[in-house]
């Protein structure tokens, strides 16, 4: 096979954020119809939910160990087959158990394809030797609106789940399809285990993208709970917060390549965090809901490009193998995710949500203040 170009590599890296964006916001509007079909109470569909968390966490070590003995092409075609088979099963499963197998499988899919395709775009920005793990992951964010808006469209106009869901798989496989010919095939060699727990300079990274993934969980979860709670703003106008942050996220992240060249990786981090807790500080401490989506404008802007410098800095690193260094990032950086929201949920019935998100705020500070200790530990 004639190998890729750099620029037929750097787009196909670009599907390859857009596939797992798209699928699991798809899931999304879908949770409802797959809730009554398997005759759910609320709190058993917290307990099923959980099943796609335990697959991704489970599959994610596993996928950076077998992307460095099969290349990232392989793992990824795998990974994207599975989660795009488990899909339709999602809205089809008609028991607790079902649903439960088919979201493990989906988890797992979207959680050993996030390894994989991270690894494929720490190669491909080191091949063109300029920032572009920003713009990769903008890409997730742009999946994540496409899939969300399809799908709900696609039930609006009366279209039954079964065959929305079918659609967006047809249209995803297309999309891997065209790009799968331009991931990149070569194995990523070393020597030692092909597992291992992170250590050194990979685990401070790791440590910086729990809280950073920490801090996007609990927007997701808890910024329309404290609108609607705390600042008594319409539950029908809450969710404008979480809005706010992601469409912030994702512009900051299309310019977050030129920004981190001209600013640097560690500039960039610092003035993240401090603008993601200020925004944080912000949005709790002044009793507005104008000034609250403000706050949530910064900490979009703030969040949106530490993690892709932080996995650039992963693939940087020489402590460890490149696969799995990738691999305890990415997983340290989703247990964030999961954990963090009912991290902030036990702090918030201790003391106030509010206190819950100025502690958020004052992790991010220090995530700012780790920056350049971090530099110096990379070549």
């Amino acid at each position: 096979m004639t190998p890729s170009s750099p620029r037929a590599q750097q787009h196909a890296t670009r599907a390859a954020f857009f596939i797992p964006g798209f699928a699991t916001a798809a899931w999304a509007p879908m949770v409802p119809y797959a809730k009554a079909k398997a005759g759910l109470s609320d709190a058993s569909l917290g307990a099923v939910l959980l099943c796609l968390g335990l697959g991704s966490l489970l599959a994610m070590p596993l996928a950076g160990a077998l992307t460095g003995r099969l290349g990232c092409r392989r793992v990824m075609v795998i990974t994207c087959a599975m989660m795009l088979c488990a899909l339709p099963l999602l809205v089809l499963a008609p028991s607790p158990l079902a649903l439960g197998a088919a979201l493990f499988v989906f988890g797992a899919g979207v959680g050993a394809l996030d390894c994989a395709m991270n690894m494929q775009a720490v190669a491909v920005e080191r091949d063109a030797g300029r920032p572009m793990m920003s713009g990769f992951h903008a890409f997730y964010s742009i999946g994540g609106f496409v899939g969300a808006g399809c799908m709900t469209g696609l039930l609006i106009v009366g279209t039954p789940l079964w065959m929305a869901a079918l659609a967006s798989v047809t249209a995803l496989l297309l999309v891997a399809v065209l790009a799968a010919p331009h991931w990149r095939p070569q194995r990523i060699l070393h020597e030692g285990p092909l597992l291992a727990l992170p250590h050194g300079v990979v685990l401070f990274i790791g440590v910086l993208a729990f809280v950073v993934f920490l801090g996007e969980g609990s927007m997701l979860d808890w910024s329309a709970v404290f609108l609607a709670e705390v600042r008594q703003v319409p539950r029908d106008q809450a969710g404008a917060g979480f809005a706010v942050f992601t469409l912030a996220m994702t512009a900051m992240r299309l310019f977050g390549d030129g920004i981190v060249e001209r600013l640097g990786r560690t500039r960039t981090i610092v003035i993240g965090g401090i603008t993601a807790a200020a925004g944080f500080g912000l949005a709790t401490l002044v009793p507005s809901f104008p000034v609250a989506l403000t706050g949530y404008l910064l900490v979009g802007l703030g969040c949106a490009n530490i993690v892709p410098a932080l996995f650039s800095m992963a693939g940087q690193q020489r402590v460890m193998p490149e696969s799995i260094a990738i691999t305890a990032v990415t997983t340290l950086g989703y247990a964030g995710i999961l954990a963090g929201p009912a991290a902030i949920g036990a702090l918030a019935h201790a003391t106030s949500l509010g206190f819950a998100f100025l502690c958020v705020a004052a992790l991010l500070l220090g995530v700012a203040a780790s920056a350049r200790s971090l530099a110096r530990r990379l070549p």
